[in-house]
């Protein structure tokens, strides 16, 4: 993001900031009139579906018990990290039939979440309205599971522990049925907030870096001078490490908090 100093360090600061937070609007790339067309986001989602598709299909294009190569390792980490971790790990029995509901999750989140790091590119969970579809899905996914594993109305009473005093049933089952519609907000709110704050972040560092560096070129090549912008580009270096981290982390907290709420639906206890 490219600006000039004025003389004023607050204005100068100040003004590049306020036009990153509006790009993270969302705007129309194709207008079809009355407000419907396809949005920055939209048109990412729409992107970022393609290439994973891409990468599951080349991923899995030779199939062995010993992936060859790197990228192909790479993706059979993933995969067996959703098997283990997130299917079995979470769910326990019966966990194999969800594994194609998990890994899309994960894969989806995680290729989104990494290419919104490249600069001008802009991450889907980057925008509540994708977030919040995504927990839909996810929502609607563990309960429909639930219900089809103990009926409608079994998993209607399965909400409230069992083996509880009777007066009590009806309070801890509202407390407990709160619990559970207040996971779809929970699971849309903290993958969004997420990302959306570390990409301010990087954005406001990279801002200070290149606040600093016209400051040292408008003042001469001074190496007392210096030190602010060489202490604020690495500092973006360091942060921009850690949201990659966050990157990875993020996608593998919605899609195991997914699973354990499917076998939460599914468990018989």
């Amino acid at each position: 993001m490219a600006f000039e100093l004025t003389g004023n360090p607050l204005a100068d600061i100040a003004a590049p900031i306020e036009e990153l937070s509006e790009s993270f609007n969302s705007t129309f790339v194709v207008s079809f009139g009355n407000g419907i067309g396809l949005t920055q986001y939209t048109a990412w989602m729409i992107l970022i579906s393609i290439v994973v598709l891409a990468v599951v299909l080349v991923g899995v294009r030779k199939v062995q018990v010993v992936p060859k190569g790197k990228f192909a390792g790479l993706i059979d980490w993933g995969y067996d990290a959703v098997c283990r971790n997130m299917g079995e790990g979470a769910i326990g029995h019966g966990w194999k039939k969800h594994i194609p509901f998990l890994a899309t999750l994960f894969f989806f989140i995680l290729i989104s979440n990494i290419i919104g790091l490249i600069p001008g590119a802009k991450t889907p969970t980057g925008s509540l309205s994708v977030t919040w579809a995504l927990a839909l899905i996810s929502f609607v996914y563990f309960n429909a599971y639930g219900i089809k594993a103990k009926g409608g109305l079994g998993y209607i009473k399965s909400i409230a522990p069992s083996g509880l005093p009777k007066p009590m049933v009806p309070v801890i089952w509202f407390f407990e049925f709160f619990s559970l519609v207040i996971r779809l907000l929970t699971l849309a709110v903290r993958l969004y907030g997420n990302m959306f704050a570390g990409h301010m972040i990087l954005g406001i560092f990279a801002i200070m870096t290149q606040f600093f560096i016209l400051e040292v070129a408008m003042a001469g090549a001074s190496v007392v001078v210096a030190l602010p912008s060489i202490a604020w580009a690495l500092f973006l270096l360091v942060m921009y490490a850690l949201e990659c981290l966050v990157a990875f982390l993020q996608a593998y907290v919605f899609t195991i908090l997914s699973a354990v709420y499917v076998g939460l639906a599914t468990s018989s206890h």
